[in-house]
């Protein structure tokens, strides 16, 4: 575990395993500790970074929260390589990390080995961008008039994205959550905020630059969940790959899918690096 100053903010990360550096970037109100169990399936291959983007969790801000720029925490990422890696690494991202993953290939290519860009929610790039971003408009009043709940709100109806997968062997075979899970839940509780308020109305405007990105020498894997088509994330996922001329990839599970499906995900992704 460890931190880095980076202007404006501290960011809280952490280091598993040895080998080829691989950076797990987190999306939405998760931080490193969503992705443990697919670090723990990739720390006998690579040197896994994963790290909480800033202000959320354990990486706090320097000043009051304001809107949040892709551009920015691509740069964190930048930084943060720069002082784990000695060169080029390899990318997973999920949802809005996948997001800054692409903003990293365009701005930083010289560090990136290869992204996999697992489900990037890039509303503008839908062929009913301009419905998105009358809902994202729409989620600014209700965070503005009503906070996180009515814009959580607005934001889930209009997404309608699942809740999730069960966890294999049912819930009734779940033993209860230990202290530290329970600690993880509530800091995901906390980046609600946070994420509806500062963070989804500017990600969700984001365009990459996808003349960049094809001219880079990133390999870059667009990837759709086999469980989430027709959801907003995986349509995106796969204009993303029609615009870099390329196709996308299908994993297991739906937007969540490193989550129940971590062996599975560790597999795909060590076969996509190779």
């Amino acid at each position: 575990m460890g931190k880095l100053d980076v202007p404006g903010a501290t960011l809280y990360y952490e280091v598993r395993g040895s080998g080829p550096v691989l950076l797990l970037i987190c999306g939405g109100i998760y931080d490193a500790a969503g992705y443990a169990g697919l670090a723990a399936a990739l720390a006998d291959r690579y040197t896994v970074v994963a790290y909480d983007r800033r202000g959320n969790s354990r990486s706090p801000l320097d000043g009051p929260p304001e809107p949040q720029r892709i551009e920015v925490h691509a740069d964190d990422a930048s930084r943060l390589l720069a002082e784990i890696a000695d060169g080029p690494a390899y990318v997973f991202g999920n949802s809005s990390g996948a997001v800054i993953g692409l903003e990293l290939a365009a701005r930083h290519p010289e560090q990136v080995r290869a992204l996999v860009a697992h489900e990037p929610p890039l509303l503008a790039m839908l062929p009913d961008a301009e419905h998105w971003d009358a809902v994202l408009t729409d989620v600014e009043r209700a965070y503005r008039e009503g906070g996180v709940g009515p814009a959580m709100g607005t934001f889930g109806a209009a997404m309608g994205m699942g809740g999730g997968e069960e966890p294999e062997g049912g819930a009734a075979e779940q033993e209860p959550p230990s202290p530290e899970m329970q600690e993880m839940f509530a800091r995901f509780e906390k980046n609600t905020d946070f994420f509806v308020g500062y963070e989804v109305p500017t990600f969700g405007r984001y365009t990459p630059d996808v003349e960049a990105l094809r001219g880079s020498s990133v390999r870059i894997v667009p990837v759709a969940g086999e469980e989430s088509a027709g959801e907003p994330a995986n349509r995106a996922a796969l204009a993303l790959a029609e615009r870099l001329g390329t196709s996308a990839e299908t994993y297991p599970g739906d937007h969540g899918g490193f989550g129940p499906h971590a062996a599975a995900f560790a597999a795909r992704l060590e076969k996509a690096f190779r």
